[in-house]
């Protein structure tokens, strides 16, 4: 008698967070965006580095500056009708400075993080 190897349940994990938060920070700039995974596609996008937001910031690379990204793009996120984003934070990055600023300000106000 032969035993059939148990059934693996569905990858549906894609589809539970198809929204994906994922920030780079340099010396210089912070940059913010947020992927469908499963198009690969830039669903939206801010950087301290685009020319309009350059002159309200102080400093383009502090924890301010890092706010004010996750502010923008809270409220382009909510303007493309997106209401809910999973965070990917890479090996080095912790829930701490400006990843924590990025994050709490996209968090404030309809946004919700899975």
């Amino acid at each position: 008698m032969v035993i059939p190897p148990p059934a693996k349940p569905p990858r549906i994990i894609n589809f539970l967070k198809p929204y994906v938060l994922k920030m780079h920070f340099t010396n210089k700039f912070v940059s913010a965006q947020v992927i469908h995974s499963l198009t690969a596609t830039v669903a939206s996008s801010a950087s301290s580095q685009e020319k309009a937001l350059r002159p309200s910031m102080d400093s383009t690379c502090d924890v301010a500056a890092a706010a004010k990204i996750g502010k923008i793009l809270r409220e382009r996120l909510l303007l493309k009708g997106i209401p809910a984003v999973a965070i990917h934070l890479k090996r080095e990055q912790k829930y701490h400075g400006k990843v924590k600023a990025v994050i709490d300000s996209v968090r404030e106000v309809g946004v919700k993080l899975l």
